[in-house]
């Protein structure tokens, strides 16, 4: 009988501890959802970038032997990359050639019948407008846009003239470059004017650490 009697009384006495004791429990039950949906979002974010298919390599490098090292190779190709994002162009291919002054003095003789060489040389594959490149782009199978042709000596020349990086000069030539693929062109005063506004544009892009969008407007 005592012990049934001691029963109850520990039970009152747990009780009112148990009740002051709910607040924090319930406290700590309604941070747990939050730790764990914030892990579900990465987890859930990683599994989308392992199951999301490749893109393909939309900036397809050569290099001359000696012309230059891996390491800004690699970051220009990057940086090229980033100037097709800004675009928008997610389905095409660019050609990018790192050359020396000889081949790029011959390719300039060749094709514009002037014996000697220059920064950048661009060979479009498309007679159009960028809009109607664009729309190709978005309509089709990837479009491979043509090749732009870099002079690494004349680049590290002009670099040194200018007192700049090597590499931010190798950036603008990529920039127009590429602006010529698309049908820029700047055979007088505006054209000239309007090249350099989405030239900079394009620099600027590939040297921002966070993504910088801008957009062509398909031709309908």
């Amino acid at each position: 009988m005592k012990a049934g009697r001691a029963a109850p009384k520990k039970a009152k006495a747990k009780k009112p501890a148990a009740e002051r004791a709910t607040p924090a429990k319930t406290g700590a039950k309604k941070s747990a959802p939050k730790r764990s949906a914030a892990k579900k979002a990465v987890a859930k974010k990683a599994a989308e970038k392992i199951a999301a298919p490749p893109r393909h390599q939309r900036v397809a490098l050569t290099k001359e032997e000696g012309v230059i090292a891996a390491a800004p190779a690699r970051a220009i190709t990057t940086r090229a990359d980033s100037m097709l994002d800004t675009l928008g162009l997610t389905n095409v291919e660019l050609s990018l050639a790192l050359v020396g002054d000889e081949t790029i003095a011959d390719l300039n003789q060749r094709f514009r019948k002037k014996a000697k060489a220059t920064d950048v040389l661009s060979f479009p594959l498309h007679s159009v407008d960028a809009g109607s490149i664009v729309a190709a782009a978005q309509a089709g199978p990837v479009v491979h846009l043509g090749d732009v042709i870099i002079s690494v000596p004349t680049a590290t020349r002009q670099a040194k003239e200018r007192s700049r990086a090597v590499l931010d000069e190798m950036t603008t030539l990529v920039a127009h470059g590429l602006l010529h693929l698309l049908g820029f062109d700047h055979r007088n005063d505006a054209e000239e004017r309007e090249m350099e506004a989405f030239a900079r544009v394009l620099e600027a892009a590939a040297l921002a650490k966070k993504p910088l969008w801008f957009r062509l407007v398909p031709n309908d």
